[in-house]
Formats: C-alpha cells, structure tokens, sequence
C-alpha cells in the first residue's frame, strides 16, 4: 500500500467489513498452518519468518486457557445450558489465540524484486517499493504500547512482535498504511521484527541493489 495521503478513518460499516475479513482470514489461517502453506510468498521471493518471538507467550496463553475450559466444564457439568455456551466461548479463545499464531507464521514478511511487504499477521500488509528504501538497518528496539503509538503522529509505524521490532527502513517518500480498522497513516520510517533480522537486512540491501542494477540497465537499453 503506497502513496502520499495523511490520516484517515473508514465508517462504521467499513470496519465492520474489515474485522469480519480479519475473522475469515485467521480461521483460514489455521488450515494453511495445519498444511503447512505460507500465503502470498511468489516465486523468486524471500520470506522473512518473524512468528517465534511470540511463540511462547501465544502457545502458553493457548494451554492456560485449554486448562481454564477443562474447569469451566467441570464446575458447570450441572448447568448443561450455560456449560454449552461457555464451551463454545472458550474453544473460540482458544481458537483465536492459535488463529494470532497461525497468521503470523503462514503470511511472513516478504522480499521480492517487486518490493517488500511487511506483515502483522492477518491485521495489516504493508507494500514498499524497493526504490523508495533510503537505508535499512539492525536496529532492536522494544516497541512503543499501543496507547503511544495510536497517538504518535511521527511517521513512524512499528510493526513490534513480542514487544519488540529489530529492522529500521528508512524512505526517501512516504508510504500510506492501513490498520486493521481503516486508519490511514502516512509514514516514512517503519520498523519491524524478523526472526533472523540481520538476515533480513541483507536481503532488502540486496532486493534494492539488484533493483537499482535493473533500473539502470532498463534506463541504457
């Protein structure tokens, strides 16, 4: 997603439509997990994993809650009617919670002569052009809360992962992301974590030179 704009915000209607698409796209999520797909990953292209550093936090809070159902249905074994109800309710958590895990694993970070997406698992997807890609750095930073960071108005997104980013790209022209519930923001640093960061600094600096070579090969020709 790319180009000038400033912030914005989508109606009602639109984040309704946007949290619903976010609901198929995690259930969806766990079928390509259990079959071991990655989505949007083109031939050629490099996948930057970034799913373990949340990988104990989600799987723990997955087991405390497999626990806390187990519970739940022996102390309401008497209530079939609201043992019902607050089965499907826990199944769902945990559900959701693997569901997290299951996008941030199938939809990684990826590397292409087209440019770089950066993901937040099934929330959001970021496109930037290789040529609008100034520098990119190792940077490990422990993310701003969520509190600070929907207040900052830096133009600066971080996509964190375990409260933490550990890749710093700088742009030459903004970009315009979109969150999960439509608000638009322009930015022009973005800092986000892969599991192997140096490894994805290598990448891009490599994705935007072979691309730099293409366009002055395309400029002689």
């Amino acid at each position: 997603m790319s180009g000038g704009g400033g912030r914005g915000e989508v109606g009602v209607g639109g984040r309704g439509w946007r949290l619903v698409r976010h609901e198929g796209l995690w259930l969806a999520s766990l079928v390509w997990w259990v079959a071991r797909r990655r989505v949007g990953v083109p031939a050629g292209a490099r996948a930057l994993p970034y799913a373990g550093a949340q990988a104990a936090m989600l799987y723990g809070l997955a087991f405390v809650f497999v626990v806390e159902t187990v519970g739940v249905s022996v102390l309401l074994r008497d209530e079939p009617g609201l043992h019902a109800v607050m089965l499907v309710v826990d199944v769902y958590t945990v559900l959701m919670v693997l569901g997290s895990q299951a996008a941030a694993v199938t939809r990684p970070h990826v590397v292409g002569a087209d440019g770089v997406v950066l993901r937040d698992g099934a929330r959001m997807a970021v496109r930037i052009p290789l040529e609008r890609i100034t520098s990119v750095r190792y940077d490990l930073r422990f993310g701003r809360s969520a509190r600070e960071a929907g207040a900052a108005d830096d133009g600066v997104l971080e996509l964190a992962v375990g409260g933490q980013t550990s890749v710093t790209l700088e742009l030459a022209e903004p970009i315009v992301a979109v969150r999960l519930l439509g608000r638009r923001e322009t930015v022009r640093t973005v800092r986000f974590h892969a599991d192997d960061a140096r490894g994805a600094v290598r990448a891009v600096r490599e994705a935007v030179r072979e691309g730099m070579r293409e366009g002055m090969a395309d400029a002689a020709a």
